[in-house]
């Protein structure tokens, strides 16, 4: 089930949110005309005061998740920045290698920076993790080869220094860009106290006798609004609220070859 939620289209985890809500309604409703037909009387200002109580704690709930969603979105902006900048340090670095070694190595970075701005755009990032890493060997073979040719080289030193930045500053886009997401156990909460807190909002609807409001349709759809935009944060490169890569991009159009 939680690959289910993770793999399906963000559309579709948005449509079946606002079906769950209005389930959950719709049953609270009944069951509360149900409760007022058998002839069992109970206080609707106590069914209120729960009422409100449920609806505070998924304010809360839905509050937190928010604020998880943005920081992993900022999160991710801040390491594409990072890398960016990690890169163009090494790519600058490289005019200190040996020349036998300078002109590939400025080619592979230029690689680099390119499946790095194509699996943002495209999707494809096991792909591009893939080939981020045979870059990142050749890359180091380069190094070692230049570290040999001049060991006492304080250049060369300096140029695997921030190689070794680029190296790291991978692990850590992988793990916050791929594999941060929000986790499966937060969603669980937020579901289940959303199905509780807006069953018990149909209950007290369905004790009263009154009949179905449409502002219902209302209150569906805000929430369900407001869980799509934290999905779209923790989706950033599928929905309307994206990463920007314009650094990579600028970085890219200052490199100079083909």
């Amino acid at each position: 089930m939680r690959d289910l939620f993770f793999s399906s289209p963000l559309w579709a985890t948005v449509l079946l949110t606002l079906a769950i809500v209005l389930l959950a309604v719709e049953g609270g409703y009944r069951a509360g005309l149900i409760r007022q037909g058998s002839g069992q009387h109970e206080k609707e200002a106590a069914v209120g005061v729960m009422v409100g109580a449920t609806l505070g704690l998924l304010a809360f709930l839905l509050a937190f998740t928010f604020g998880f969603a943005a920081n992993l979105f900022q999160a991710k902006r801040d390491v594409v920045l990072e890398e960016s900048n990690a890169i163009g340090t090494a790519y600058l670095r490289a005019d200190l290698l040996p020349e036998s070694h300078a002109a590939d190595v400025r080619a592979l970075f230029r690689e680099y920076v390119d499946v790095r701005v194509a699996a943002a755009e495209t999707g494809a990032i096991a792909e591009a993790i893939r080939r981020s890493e045979q870059i990142q060997t050749q890359l180091w073979a380069h190094a070692v080869a230049s570290m040999r040719e001049r060991p006492d080289s304080l250049a060369v030193g300096l140029f695997v220094q921030a190689l070794n930045a680029v190296i790291d500053v991978h692990s850590k886009r992988v793990m916050v860009g791929v594999r941060g997401r929000i986790p499966g156990t937060i969603w669980i909460a937020l579901y289940a106290v959303a199905f509780f807190s807006l069953g018990t909002m149909g209950y007290q609807g369905g004790l009263a006798g009154t009949s179905r409001s449409f502002a219902i349709i209302a209150v569906a759809i805000t929430f369900t609004a407001v869980i799509g935009l934290i999905l779209d944060l923790d989706r950033p490169q599928e929905g309307t609220l994206r990463v920007s890569q314009q650094s990579m991009i600028d970085l890219r159009n200052s490199m100079t070859g083909p």
